[in-house]
């Protein structure tokens, strides 16, 4: 998947584009935030160095087809404020998995919530995938609370290698329901 066929998902508030090198120091801030970081089991950001090479990384992996990573952009001021991805794609399972961060001083203003749903409207409309899958740390409090709003049911299983990571999955209905 090339930038000319790379999603671009909007909304009202919001652009979900393609990450490119330009945002290499939006991606160092969000990568090296203890705060965001606290509750991810990832390599943490050092240098511009690695948020370069993470960039280049992501861009490898749409490129194959193995993930599609969003850049949440303010669409007024185009300021970075988190990522979105879907990776993990099972055409056996018809699934794929979501994953998000959020810079601190952007949360708890429904920004998460609307790149979301975009997102995974773009899952069963695009992708006709039929199951998103979130694993999010049980002491991860408005991610559960992001999940939960978003119609996701958390699993009464937890992850097998790290059980303090809960599993929560959102199933596509033919007929939308009210949330």
């Amino acid at each position: 998947m090339n930038s000319a066929t790379f999603p671009i998902l909007k909304t009202e508030r919001l652009t979900l584009r393609q990450l490119s090198i330009d945002d290499q120091q939006a991606i160092f801030a969000l990568r090296s935030d203890p705060k965001i970081n606290e509750f991810l089991d990832r390599q943490i950001c050092k240098t511009n160095e690695d948020a370069i090479d993470f960039i280049n990384t992501v861009n490898d992996n749409v490129a194959k087809g193995n993930t599609r990573y969003w850049a949440i952009t303010l669409t007024e001021t185009k300021t970075l404020v988190g990522t979105i991805c879907l990776f993990d794609f099972s055409s056996e399972n018809s699934s794929c998995e979501i994953g998000y961060e959020l810079m601190p001083k952007f949360q708890g203003q429904g920004i998460m919530r609307e790149a979301a749903q975009v997102v995974i409207d773009y899952v069963f409309q695009a992708l006709k995938f039929k199951k998103i899958h979130a694993f999010t740390h049980n002491r991860n409090q408005h991610s559960t609370n992001l999940l939960l709003k978003l119609n996701f049911v958390k699993s009464t299983e937890t992850h097998k290698e790290n059980s303090n990571l809960n599993i929560f999955t959102l199933h596509h209905h033919s007929t939308p329901t009210e949330g």
